[in-house]
């Protein structure tokens, strides 16, 4: 039986500017479709409520893909919005986040949903991401997880009415704002 190659964040680094994203999970490359207008609409529209929240209390940093987020020297990964506190701000360097952020934020695309609600939801766990919250513009829903022992569970869903999400206590999102 062949044995699949392990990349690591050297190979990754190396990868020729071929106008692709990438990811690398547990040492395999995963290309990154290019996302379409509705899910660019809710990564700006939230990403900057998130930001401009963040900024005005001076609770840390708010960065939108695509940045880095290396979690191990076999999994690196670029979510859609992700927050970084006060308290970690020392993995933050030139080449991206290097550990865990506070929150991971990924909004769904039909070809990845598969992926962000199972294989990154478990990387990002097992990297003690606090934090991780599933957008779907389509519905305009935001599902909020929070780390429990080594897995995810469900915090807050907000579907219909503005409501505030962990970590975020004194931030109400409005669902109609996420720019469908």
């Amino acid at each position: 039986m062949p044995t699949r190659a392990v990349l690591t964040y050297s190979d990754y680094a190396a990868l020729p500017d071929d106008g692709r994203r990438y990811e690398l999970h547990r040492g395999e490359l995963s290309a990154i479709p290019t996302p379409g207008t509705r899910h660019q609409r809710a990564i700006i529209a939230l990403g900057s409520r998130l930001y401009d929240h963040v900024r005005a209390r001076g609770l840390g940093e708010v960065l939108v893909a695509p940045t880095d987020c290396i979690l191990s020297n076999v999994t690196v990964v670029q979510p859609d919005i992700l927050y970084v506190a006060t308290d970690r701000q020392t993995i933050t360097s030139e080449r991206g986040i290097e550990g865990a952020p506070t929150l991971v934020v990924e909004v769904l695309f039909p070809s990845t949903a598969h992926l962000d609600r199972g294989r990154k939801m478990k990387l990002y766990a097992e990297h003690g991401v606090p934090y991780y919250w599933i957008v779907d513009p389509e519905s305009r829903s935001i599902e909020a997880y929070a780390l429990v022992g080594a897995a995810y569970a469900l915090a807050a869903r907000m579907s219909n009415e503005p409501a505030a999400l962990p970590p975020f206590i004194d931030l109400t999102i409005d669902p109609a704002s996420m720019g469908a």
